[in-house]
C-alpha cells in the first residue's frame, strides 16, 4: 500500500504535469495540421515503448530479475544485468536506425489518410526521425526503472516521466517562434526528453551498486529466457496500446482533427489509469514475483484479490467523473487559443466512450502481472489476439455510425474482453481467490457511485456556460465539483464501515 502511494503521487505529479504540457500544445497547436502530425510522430516510438520496453521487456525482465535477486549471488545479478543492458541496447539501435531510414514509409503505415496531404506527410516524417530515437533511451530508461522497482525504489522511475512534460513543455515555448515548421520544436523536445530521463536514473542505479556495465551476451542464460518470455509478451498487457494504434490508423482517414480529438481525450483518460492502475500494477509485479519465488500461494492470491478492490475502488468513480464531466474538463484544460467549441464537442464524444473501458484498462494492469509474475507469457498472448480481433471487428462496425468516437468504444469494448478472460483463467486456475466480502463491497462501490452521480449532474451548470467563462471561473467551478463529488463517494463508503485499514494489510 505504501509503495503505490508513493507510485500514484509520483504518477499523479507527471499526469498533472502532461496535462499542463496538452494545455501548451492545445493553445499553440489546437487540433490543426501540426498537431496532428506531431501526435503521429510520437505516438509512433511511444507505442513501441509502451508495447516492448514498458510492455514484453518489462514483463519479462523483472520475474527473471527478482529470481536472480532472491536466489543468486550478488555478482551473477551483475552479471545478468551487463549482459541483459547490452544486448538490449545492440536491439535498440538496430530498429532505431532502421526506422528513422524508413521514416516515410513507416508513417504511411500508420496513418495513410495523410497520404492525402503531401506536406503533412512530409512533416510527419521529419519529425519522426528526430523522435524515434527516443524510443532508444526511453527503452534503457525503463531498463533502469525495472532494476530500481525491483530493490523496492519506486519513487524515482515514476518521477522520470516529468522530465518529458518539462521538455516539451519548454521546447513548445522557446522553439517555437525560432522555427520554420513550428510544430518541429515539439520533435526536439521528444529527443531531449530521452536523454534527460536515461541521465537523471544513472546516480540512483549507481548508489545501489547496480550501474550495468552493457556488454552484449545473448548466450547468457538470464537473457536467453527473457527473449523467450518476451516473445509471447509483446501482445500480452500492451494490447490495449495496439488497438489505440489502430484507433489512429483508421482516424488518419476520417475528417481533419480526428487523431487529435482521440488524442486529448486519451489523455485524460490515462491520468486515472496512470496514477491508479498502472501504479498498483507495477508494484504488485515484483511483489507477485518474489512470492511465487517463494511458493506462497495464499499471500500471492491475497494481493491479486487486494489489487482488484483497490482498482475498483478508485477507477469505478473516476469513470463515472470523466462521463460527468466531460466537457468542462475539456474546456478547462484546452479551450484557448487554437482549439475550438467543435474541437471541444467532438474530443468529449471520444472522451466519454473511452471512460466506457477505463475500468477495463486498469483491471488489464494488475491481472497481467498474475500471469507474468509465474513466466506465464503464453496465456496473455493468446487473450491478447482474441481482444485484438474483437476490436478490429468492434472498430469497422462502429467507425460508420459512431465515426472517431466509435474507435474509442471499441478499444473500450475489446479492453472488457481481455480483463475478463484474463481474470476468468486466472481464478480457473485457482491463482486468483476472491477473499471474504465481496458482496457488501459491491454495494458500497455502487451506492457510493450513484450517490456521486446525482450530485454532479444536479450541481453541474450547462457545459455551454463554460465556454464564455473565464479561466478562473472554470477552474474554481470544477474544483467544486471535484470536491463535491469525492466527498460523497467516500463519505458513503465510511457511512457504510469502509476504513484505510481495510487496504493497508496484505497478509
Amino acid at each position: 500500500m505504501r509503495s503505490g502511494m508513493i507510485v500514484s503521487v509520483m504518477t499523479m505529479l507527471s499526469r498533472v504535469m502532461g496535462l499542463a504540457r496538452d494545455v501548451v500544445i492545445a493553445a499553440l497547436f489546437g487540433a490543426g495540421s501540426g498537431a496532428d502530425a506531431f501526435f503521429v510522430a510520437f505516438k509512433i516510438p511511444n507505442f513501441l515503448r509502451r508495447l516492448f520496453a514498458e510492455g514484453a521487456f518489462n514483463q519479462a525482465f523483472v520475474p527473471v530479475l527478482s529470481e536472480y535477486a532472491t536466489q543468486r549471488s550478488k555478482e551473477e545479478v551483475r552479471e545478468l544485468l551487463d549482459a541483459t543492458a547490452g544486448s538490449l541496447a545492440v536491439v535498440l539501435l538496430l530498429i532505431t536506425a532502421l526506422a528513422m531510414f524508413a521514416a516515410p514509409w513507416l508513417v504511411w503505415a500508420f496513418a495513410p489518410g495523410f497520404s492525402r496531404d503531401p506536406e503533412k506527410l512530409a512533416l510527419t516524417a521529419d519529425m519522426l526521425r528526430l523522435t524515434f530515437p527516443y524510443l532508444f533511451l526511453i527503452s534503457l530508461t525503463a531498463f533502469s526503472g525495472s532494476v530500481l522497482n525491483t530493490w523496492n525504489r519506486f519513487a524515482v522511475p515514476a518521477f522520470t516521466p516529468v522530465l518529458l512534460n518539462l521538455s516539451l513543455i519548454g521546447a513548445a515555448l522557446l522553439l517555437t517562434p525560432l522555427l520554420a515548421s513550428p510544430a518541429m520544436a515539439l520533435a526536439w523536445g521528444v529527443l531531449i526528453a530521452g536523454a534527460a530521463q536515461l541521465v537523471f536514473q544513472v546516480p540512483f542505479l549507481a548508489r545501489l551498486g547496480l550501474m550495468p556495465k552493457p556488454w552484449p551476451n545473448f548466450a547468457h542464460e538470464g537473457v536467453r529466457r527473457i527473449m523467450k518470455l518476451m516473445a509471447p509478451a509483446l501482445f500480452g498487457v500492451s494490447v490495449s496500446q495496439i488497438n489505440l494504434l489502430l484507433d489512429t490508423v483508421l482516424a488518419s482517414l476520417l475528417a481533419a482533427g480526428s487523431v487529435s480529438w482521440l488524442y486529448y481525450s486519451d489523455r485524460l483518460v490515462e491520468l486515472p489509469l496512470g496514477v491508479f492502475g498502472v501504479a498498483i500494477g507495477t508494484v504488485i509485479l515484483p511483489a507477485l514475483s518474489r512470492r511465487h519465488a517463494d511458493q506462497s500461494s495464499e499471500h500471492f492470491a491475497a494481493m491479486l484479490d487486494w489489487a482488484i478492490r483497490t482498482v475498483l475502488l478508485l477507477g469505478l468513480p473516476a469513470a463515472l467523473a470523466l462521463t460527468v464531466l466531460a466537457e468542462p474538463l475539456l474546456i478547462t484544460l484546452f479551450h484557448y487559443g487554437a482549439m475550438t467549441d467543435h474541437d471541444i464537442s467532438m474530443s468529449a464524444m471520444s472522451l466519454r466512450a473511452y471512460s466506457v473501458g477505463l475500468v477495463a484498462f486498469m483491471l488489464i494492469k494488475v491481472l497481467a502481472p498474475g500471469f507474468f509474475a509465474r513466466q506465464d507469457t503464453k496465456t496473455p498472448v493468446k487473450v491478447g489476439i482474441v481482444a485484438m480481433v474483437a476490436n478490429m471487428l468492434f472498430n469497422l462496425l462502429l467507425i460508420w455510425p459512431l465515426a472517431h468516437a466509435g474507435l474509442a468504444l471499441a478499444t473500450a469494448m475489446s479492453a472488457f474482453l481481455n480483463a475478463g478472460l484474463l481474470g476468468w483463467l486466472l481464478y480457473r486456475d485457482g491463482v486468483l481467490v476472491f477473499q471474504p466480502g465481496w458482496r457488501r463491497y459491491a454495494v458500497q462501490l455502487v451506492g457510493g457511485c450513484v450517490l456521486m452521480g446525482i450530485g454532479l449532474s444536479w450541481l453541474m451548470p450547462e457545459w455551454q456556460q463554460w465556454l464564455g467563462w473565464s479561466l478562473w471561473q472554470r477552474v474554481s467551478w470544477l474544483l467544486l465539483l471535484v470536491v463535491v463529488g469525492t466527498a460523497i463517494y467516500f463519505a458513503w463508503l465510511a457511512a457504510l464501515g469502509m476504513r484505510l485499514r481495510h487496504f493497508r494489510i496484505i497478509n
